[in-house]
């Protein structure tokens, strides 16, 4: 069984896929308290409903897209996440997971595409990275670090140069939203040639911030 908060389908507001037409599946619950947090509906493990994998499986069939993420949440706080996943993987899915980086992500079905978000010190949670996930990342995973100040920026710089010099996983560099402009980042980007990509919430600028469910 799963604690599920909402099953919708949207657009995909982030990562490479940005853009595309989406199933969510956000699990209810996260022991994280990051400070940009932008679904604090879904930190209360009791929120939503609780569950089975056969009958998230049936909600998602009303939907037609082949894209389905597993989100929160912290999805890996919950046992079962991991069912759920190889369950949609055997559908033919397309399918990522976004998770906090504070979980050990080796039992994730190596064909299920990781979003790792790296808790930056402007997070609050620095102390949470469990950093043995990095060398577990392949080259459909990507490395999310959610930036709220130019000293964020240069903690996630430093943290490219030292531990993921080799790695195969695309870097995304977010602006938290509101707190840091996304042309100060990119003019930060531009003049380190840092290799990474602008990470932008698009579902935040196409229905706002504050609205849920998109």
């Amino acid at each position: 069984m799963l604690r599920v908060h909402e099953i919708y389908q949207s657009i995909q507001g982030e990562s490479s896929f940005a853009g595309v037409p989406c199933i969510f599946i956000r699990l209810a619950g996260c022991p994280l308290r990051c400070t940009y947090c932008d679904t604090p509906q879904a930190l209360s493990a009791t929120s939503g409903r609780s569950m089975s994998v056969d009958q998230i499986i049936e909600a998602i069939a009303a939907y037609p897209q082949s894209l389905v993420l597993v989100t929160g949440g912290e999805p890996l706080a919950q046992p079962d996440c991991i069912a759920l996943l190889e369950h949609l993987i055997e559908l033919h899915h397309t399918v990522q997971l976004e998770t906090s980086g504070a979980f050990d992500v080796s039992n994730v079905p190596p064909s299920v595409q990781k979003v790792l978000d790296v808790k930056t010190p402007g997070s609050g949670e620095e102390t949470r990275n469990l950093w043995a996930n990095l060398a577990l990342l392949q080259g459909h995973d990507e490395i999310k670090f959610v930036l709220t100040s130019r000293e964020d920026y240069l903690w996630c710089k430093a943290v490219i140069e030292e531990r993921l010099p080799d790695t195969p996983a695309t870097i995304l560099l977010s602006p938290a939203y509101g707190q840091l402009q996304a042309s100060d980042l990119c003019a930060w980007m531009l003049a380190d040639n840092l290799p990474a990509r602008l990470n932008m919430q698009i579902h935040k600028i196409i229905w706002g911030a504050d609205v849920s469910g998109v």
